[in-house]
């Protein structure tokens, strides 16, 4: 007999547990920044790998497997959720999109003005990172808040975390390319046809469409285009059609589809391993009385911190109600003030993706620990608030 699963119900529980690993991973990576291992971690991260044989040559240091080769599999993740949102799920119909849409579109624009009216005359560049979501955290977050939040605030940020990723995703591909190299892009583009046709024929084999991937990533790498926009494209070519030898299948409708499969194996090790190991690389910054004084002064730091903690839930909350005024879209069932707010104050959880675009957008070491100091502190505080405002709820 089959096992039986529900896909969003497995993809929110995954969410949920994992965020204990990756605050765990953070910590530890920063502890060990911090302590007597100090050279040792920062010289693993930047041993380098170096394949050159002719027409194929890469170079990449143990940080950079990490970001931008294990990371495009947490995108390729993200690209089948939103994949599976966009054909059954939260975002299927205009109605069903309309609020989550526009709440993370005024969940993005603000956070990304503050931040370039406190920072934008010193480091304009940096105005991304307050404009993602982590879904992990955040969704684990709602689920600690138990029976208080309803299952339609829980879709309603799980749907605006998804659209806050289609958000950084586009502008990691538009706003932090290098300079393009044409040939390379026109091979990609030709990868990308040549995927998406064979997804229309009877070809299943999945180590064919394994070496297109891996020829797709090389071949953004070689463009200028960041690699991993490689993973999200992979995930929104995934067949939706049923497939037939699945080991388990939807409580749903008793069929499981291509993209359901894949989500349902790589999830986990998306989840529970990759993006556990990116926090672990990835907050290992040495904090000194001079760093901290460094922080609390940078108008960068500021821009992060205001935009993430007082940007994304001032936000959603004014694009939410003034949807709702003006009968364009429904607010969520049970959403009182204090409860949007307090989603929204969720949503200004932005750690892995904030992460990953303050690494893209600062080549200075410096500003890159500062954005990174800013992004830890400023989701703390974020989850803080939210917790506060759910618990008030309640009362």
């Amino acid at each position: 007999m089959k096992r039986r699963i529900s896909p969003l119900a497995e993809f929110m529980h995954k969410e949920s547990s994992s965020g204990f690993f990756l605050v765990l991973a953070a910590c530890l990576g920063l502890a060990i920044a911090n302590s007597p291992l100090s050279t040792q971690y920062f010289d693993f991260l930047a041993i380098t790998f170096t394949v050159d044989i002719g027409f194929f040559y890469l170079s990449l240091p143990v940080l950079k497997v990490i970001n931008y080769g294990l990371m495009t599999i947490f995108f390729f993740v993200v690209g089948l959720e939103i994949k599976r949102e966009l054909v059954a799920g939260h975002l299927s119909s205009l109605k069903k999109a309309a609020m989550p849409f526009l709440a993370a579109v005024g969940g993005m624009a603000v956070p990304a003005g503050l931040y370039l009216l406190i920072a934008g005359g010193q480091a304009p560049e940096g105005w991304a990172v307050p404009v993602a979501t982590d879904i992990a955290l955040a969704v684990g977050l709602l689920a600690m808040m138990g029976p208080s939040v309803t299952l339609s605030l829980r879709s309603f940020l799980l749907a605006l975390a998804v659209i806050d990723d289609i958000g950084a995703i586009l502008i990691i591909a538009i706003v932090y390319s290098t300079g393009i190299t044409f040939s390379w892009l026109a091979a990609g583009l030709v990868t990308i046809l040549v995927i998406f046709l064979l997804g229309k024929t009877s070809v299943t084999s999945f180590f064919i469409y394994i070496l297109l991937g891996l020829l797709l990533w090389y071949s953004l790498y070689r463009t200028g285009v960041h690699p991993t926009l490689a993973g999200v494209i992979l995930g929104l070519l995934a067949p939706h059609r049923e497939m037939p030898s699945a080991d388990f299948e939807d409580s749903d409708d008793g069929s499981v589809s291509y993209v359901e499969y894949l989500e349902e194996k790589l999830h986990p090790y998306s989840s529970f391993v990759i993006v556990p190991l990116f926090a672990f690389a990835n907050t290992g910054v040495v904090i000194t009385s001079e760093s901290i004084a460094d922080a609390a002064t940078s108008a960068i730091a500021w821009g992060i911190f205001i935009g993430l903690v007082i940007g994304k839930p001032l936000g959603v909350v004014a694009a939410s109600y003034a949807a709702s005024k003006a009968k364009v879209a429904d607010l969520p069932e049970g959403a009182e003030l204090s409860k949007v707010i307090a989603t929204g104050s969720a949503a200004g959880i932005g750690f892995t993706v904030a992460l990953f675009i303050a690494d893209l957008a600062f080549d200075d070491l410096a500003l890159q620990n500062i954005a990174v100091v800013a992004v830890i502190v400023a989701s703390v505080v974020s989850a803080l608030v939210s917790t506060l405002f759910f618990k008030l709820s309640r009362k």
